[in-house]
């Protein structure tokens, strides 16, 4: 059991990095078909034949392959009798030669490299529950364009959160290689926030946005940053929000971003 969960971890690691998920193609295409600017429509276009050369020859379709993130969702009858988590750590390590990856991962302060992309923390697992004896791994490789301008704030509760992220996404959006993907957590703690946006992201699977979700993504897609930040008419090809019950006196509010090349791959192993 423990070398398939290895050898599971490089394969999701590998479609993750190398391909896009249909539903984030289409919504690519999509932009592409209504865009008014030419130059939009362009990188929109480049951005396609970035992903068709990519699968054909095996390689990430970004020279930044993120860190590892992954979620797994392990069922509760399910037991296991070895360390979940360092079989995934060797599966990122044989990724990391294999695909390859580049090592990102670096300490903190010293700033010296793993070169495997694990150490301390990394890779970075969210472990889920879930009914009967199943076992899978996500693999959600997070670049650090997207994930240096993704932010927590603790706002008044009588703010209107809603303008606090139209004027983030404004600030911040142009160094995120837009178009993006926005997982939006509203309310919680500080850090449940965080997890509720990052959350956002993971779960958004081509869902199509509530009522309130679309009114949000019609106002940051009236800014006009475009694609690369370029101008055009799509600065976000999706948005999900996730909310928890907060404290009367707070109202924390994180948005993770997510560039264009919203990567994921799911490997099923029970």
């Amino acid at each position: 059991m423990r070398e398939r969960v290895v050898q599971a971890t490089v394969r999701a690691l590998q479609r993750a990095e190398t391909g896009l998920p249909d539903w984030v193609l289409q919504r690519v295409r999509d932009a592409a078909s209504r865009e008014s600017r030419p130059l939009a429509r362009q990188h929109l276009q480049f951005m396609l034949e970035n992903v068709a050369i990519a699968a054909e020859d095996r390689l990430p379709l970004c020279q930044d392959t993120g860190l590892p993130i992954f979620r797994v969702q392990m069922g509760r009858e399910l037991t296991l009798d070895f360390d979940l988590g360092e079989a995934i750590a060797e599966g990122v390590r044989t990724a990391t030669k294999m695909v390859p990856l580049r090592p990102n991962a670096v300490h903190p302060q010293s700033r010296k490299n793993s070169q495997d992309n694990t150490g301390p923390g990394m890779p970075d697992i969210i472990m889920e529950c879930v009914a009967g004896k199943g076992l899978s791994i996500t693999a959600f490789p997070k670049g650090a364009g997207s994930e240096n301008m993704s932010l927590v704030a603790m706002l008044n509760p009588a703010d209107d959160p809603f303008d606090f992220i139209v004027e983030s996404v404004a600030q911040r959006a142009a160094n995120a290689c837009p178009p993006l993907f926005l997982g939006i957590g509203l309310g919680g703690s500080f850090d449940l926030s965080a997890r509720l946006a990052k959350h956002a992201l993971l779960d958004m699977d081509g869902r199509e946005e509530d009522e309130e979700e679309r009114a949000l993504l019609q106002r940051i897609n009236r800014l006009g940053i475009g694609p690369m930040g370029l101008g055009g008419d799509t600065t976000a090809l999706g948005l999900r929000i996730e909310r928890a019950y907060c404290h009367t006196a707070s109202l924390p509010v994180a948005i993770n971003f997510q560039c264009w090349a919203n990567r994921k791959a799911t490997e099923v192993i029970l």
